[in-house]
């Protein structure tokens, strides 16, 4: 049988690529991005205790209500937005589910898609896969700044939805309250959707805050944000996650969610909904990441890397431009084969695969593989 595929040019990510030959090579892994320390003891007890008093069946379509009614109370915590837990929360399985879901259900055969590269890995295939095109924007090392007369350019009558992503993944860097305000005014009186991917939102350095969509109510109104626990609470293969949208936008979401995914993992859902009852679970996490970060930091400052601090999420940016003239996925193998480290090369998030000589390093490790991986990266 021969049948033309909907992704010709998809093959394998360099996620699972970089983490095999980790294992091959036993060499530490800093590619992918997961912790190597547990989740909270008392989240997995929590967790226990709702499989063991029936949460077993399954959970209601848009989410354990409990769970809405946490994720609520959060926005308004954290930056007195409201968000309706019936009408316009819904739980999801993983914030990438969340993504390809909403693409799934606005973007039609020949509507334009604006994303910022490097662009993390799973946004472009499901523009693909619904028919839409990539308008791709290069945001360039070390700053990844945005270039707003590009973005202005890139705008026509056919752009359906702009996909933004902050503290971002893979660069570490975070928008700014003008670039929020500015892609409020861009998009003021149209029918363009923007896709908030926040998944690092707790996940913020140096005294920072996070920009979030809803803080802007104009943007607000046409913007969906997802949103992962798996991030948050250092559990990433529960993928249990959420989007929220006004609710002219959600009631379509869940025409689309209820037969792709239906619901999401119960007991799960329960034990999160009780763990959040105390907000410190999620407050505590930009000083609990920033010691990693800074502690990853002081272990390399004798190295002949280079770099920029992290701005948010668990990931470190480093320019190897001192040591090799190697092409970033080449040296990113041989750093792994060869020093027994593991990295990913930022070429691949790239338009046309542009190569900084830039690889990030994830930091969501115990202090004992940090120093072990800094200890090699000083010898380099």
């Amino acid at each position: 049988m021969q049948h033309q595929s909907k992704l010709p040019n998809v093959g394998t990510t360099i996620f699972t690529i970089m983490s095999a030959l980790a294992n091959e090579y036993n060499a530490i892994n800093l590619s992918q991005g997961f912790p190597n320390y547990p989740s909270s003891r008392k989240l997995n007890d929590l967790v226990t205790s709702a499989m063991t008093n029936g949460y077993n069946q399954y959970a209601p379509m848009a989410g354990n209500l409990k769970l809405r009614l946490a994720i609520s109370n959060k926005y308004q915590l954290l930056y007195n937005s409201t968000y309706h837990p019936d009408k316009e929360i819904t739980v999801t399985a993983g914030a990438t589910q969340a993504i390809y879901t909403i693409i799934s259900t606005f973007v039609r055969p020949d509507d334009e898609v604006i994303i910022f590269k490097p662009a993390y890995d799973c946004y472009e295939p499901a523009v693909e896969i619904n028919g839409g095109k990539t308008i791709a924007i290069q945001l360039s090392a070390p700053n990844y700044k945005v270039d707003w007369d590009e973005v202005v350019s890139k705008i026509s009558d056919n752009t359906k939805m702009i996909i933004i992503n902050s503290p971002h993944n893979p660069s570490g860097t975070i928008w700014s309250k003008a670039d929020m305000l500015t892609l409020q005014k861009l998009t003021q009186d149209t029918n363009i959707i923007v896709l908030s991917d926040e998944v690092y939102e707790h996940i913020i350095f140096d005294n920072q805050q996070h920009q979030s969509a809803c803080l802007y109510d104009d943007l607000k109104q046409r913007s969906f944000i997802t949103a992962s626990f798996g991030k948050t609470f250092h559990n990433t293969g529960w993928k249990v996650g959420y989007c929220c949208a006004p609710e002219h936008l959600m009631v379509e979401f869940r025409k689309v969610h209820q037969f792709n995914v239906f619901s999401v993992n119960h007991p799960s859902q329960k034990g999160i909904a009780d763990y959040m009852q105390d907000p410190k679970t999620y407050q505590s996490l930009g000083s609990f990441f920033q010691q990693k970060r800074d502690l990853f930091l002081s272990l390399i400052s004798k190295s002949r890397f280079k770099y920029t601090p992290s701005q948010g999420t668990y990931f470190q940016v480093l320019d190897y431009s001192n040591i090799t003239n190697e092409h970033d996925v080449d040296f990113a193998k041989r750093l792994t084969k060869t020093f027994k480290v593991a990295s990913i090369p930022l070429s691949v998030f790239n338009e046309k695969g542009k190569d900084d000589k830039v690889l990030r390093f994830c930091f969501a490790k115990t202090e004992d593989t940090l120093i072990k991986a800094a200890e090699i990266l000083c010898r380099i």
